[in-house]
């Protein structure tokens, strides 16, 4: 990206004054570097997310921000629906809810290490992973609505976890306002064998050590200190969370112009919030969320029943589990006003601080836990929200390295058995299904995620916390 095109306001902040059709500033938190290793299109949605209508103090971009559909992936928007405000099926992605749950284990390296290659076979053997992998669990249609309208709660209640699992989870795992009515048949026919599955893509599961901790008074509240195994799950809500997404992006385009929105991008397609396809959006996005929480929390019950064939020792206690695609109706503070406002996140990560409701009681005195995932071969990072971080972005931080190169290049650029046998020489075994999907997730096909983790916590927008490294990584 050129950075003439940007006002510097800080040494993490840069801005795109408003011209044109723009209603808001863009605002970009970035080094010099990661800014010049944005692609041009960033800045091109960036600027066109500001054009829509409702749109409320800057169209914003992480430091993690690449090209997405529509939105960039890294974007942060929030519409007031009082000024015409607009829902975006793009602003929320089609992974619906995907994010990250990572779970204590008290058990130590010296432990994992004596059985970490059956471990690692007998995870990727328990937990599907892959293109259109299928679990064991098989969905009718009575309990597709009630996983749709119940989320975590609802596999809590089959069996699949604890209800301390639900009270460490984003929305207490059920997103109210789910509408399965509004969910195709197409959308349920896709997720009816899909619980309980890892998926493609940048999904993972991954056993993972802290090795530093930043801030020693808040690892201590959220129960982590170096030498530690955590065990973190990456995935969202499948085919369905697809399907959703790219049904109502077809309807949104037909029927934009109707309500008068005139679309910078196609891929931008919307709908004024309070219409009857916003409405319908929401139902199936809120859906899809629960979707997503109940898919992690059953991979959570496979992972436990793992363990206790192996480790049986283990202590696997959830610590957060935090969405980083979605859309929530939140209260912000707007040029001194209270709001009601639709915040869209795509591929960013809620980042709220100390004294919030939102998040757990026994976290509110330190911030919510923020997970950022890194990639099979790097380090990942448990950060957590602060003061500052709410007057920022919406509450809104990083959610991982954030691509550098395409898939398609990064699988020209290596081979999968070969990431997989240099990994191995370090200590870090993988399994995949697909070693053209290792490929295109190569470590180097990313943004270095400690540099971009660096800059969230310099601009204020999350504080790190702990460094993990991984261990066995289960792939997509």
């Amino acid at each position: 990206m050129q950075k003439t095109r940007l006002k510097r306001k800080s040494e993490y902040e840069w801005h795109i004054e408003p011209f044109g059709d723009m209603r808001v500033p863009g605002i970009l938190f970035a080094t010099e570097g990661l800014i010049e290793d944005m692609d041009d299109k960033v800045y091109e949605q960036v600027t066109n997310v500001a054009k829509l209508p409702g749109i409320q103090k800057a169209s914003f971009a992480m430091p993690d921000a690449h090209w997405g559909y529509g939105f960039p992936i890294g974007g942060v928007a929030a519409f007031d629906p009082k000024e015409g405000g607009v829902i975006s099926a793009g602003g929320v992605g089609f992974d619906i809810s995907c994010g990250v749950r990572t779970l204590h284990t008290g058990l130590t390296r010296d432990d994992i290490e004596k059985v970490k290659e059956p471990l690692a076979h007998e995870l990727s053997r328990k937990i599907p992973a892959g293109v259109g992998s299928r679990g064991r669990i098989h969905l009718d249609p009575q309990e597709m609505d009630d996983m749709l309208k119940g989320g975590a709660e609802w596999a809590v209640s089959r069996g699949y976890g604890t209800k301390q699992d639900l009270q460490r989870t984003e929305e207490n795992g059920c997103m109210s306002g789910a509408d399965p009515a509004c969910v195709s048949v197409q959308a349920k026919k896709r997720q009816k064998n899909e619980m309980g599955t890892l998926g493609s893509g940048n999904h993972y599961l991954e056993i993972q050590e802290v090795v530093a901790v930043y801030d020693e008074h808040a690892a201590d509240v959220f129960g982590i200190s170096p030498g530690d195994i955590v065990l973190s799950i990456h995935c969202g809500s499948r085919g369905l969370g697809h399907q959703i997404g790219t049904e109502f992006l077809k309807s949104m385009v037909m029927t934009a112009s109707s309500h008068g929105i005139k679309l910078p991008d196609r891929e931008l397609a919307c709908a004024p919030i309070h219409s009857e396809i916003g409405r319908q959006y929401l139902g199936a996005m809120r859906a899809g969320m629960n979707c997503a929480m109940a898919n992690r929390q059953i991979i959570t019950h496979l992972v436990r029943e793992t363990f206790a064939d192996i480790l049986p020792r283990a202590e696997l206690d959830l610590l957060y589990d935090v969405s980083h695609n979605t859309c929530k109706l939140e209260k912000h503070e707007i040029d001194g006003v209270t709001k009601s406002v639709f915040v869209h996140r795509k591929g960013a990560t809620r980042s709220f601080g100390p004294g919030s409701p939102e998040i757990p009681e026994a976290y509110r005195s330190v911030g919510q836990p923020v997970l950022i995932g890194g990639t099979m071969g790097t380090a990942s990072y448990i950060l957590c929200g602060t003061e500052r971080t709410m007057g920022l972005a919406f509450g809104s931080a990083v959610h991982g390295a954030g691509r550098r190169m395409s898939r398609r290049k990064a699988s020209k650029q290596w081979k999968g058995r070969s990431v997989v046998d240099e990994l191995y020489q370090r200590g870090i075994v993988i399994r995949s299904p697909s070693m053209r999907g290792v490929a295109e997730e190569a470590p180097g096909a990313y943004k270095d995620v400690s540099e971009v983790v660096d800059v969230a916590d310099e601009a204020g927008l999350a504080r790190k916390v702990a460094r993990v490294e991984p261990i066995v990584c289960v792939k997509g």
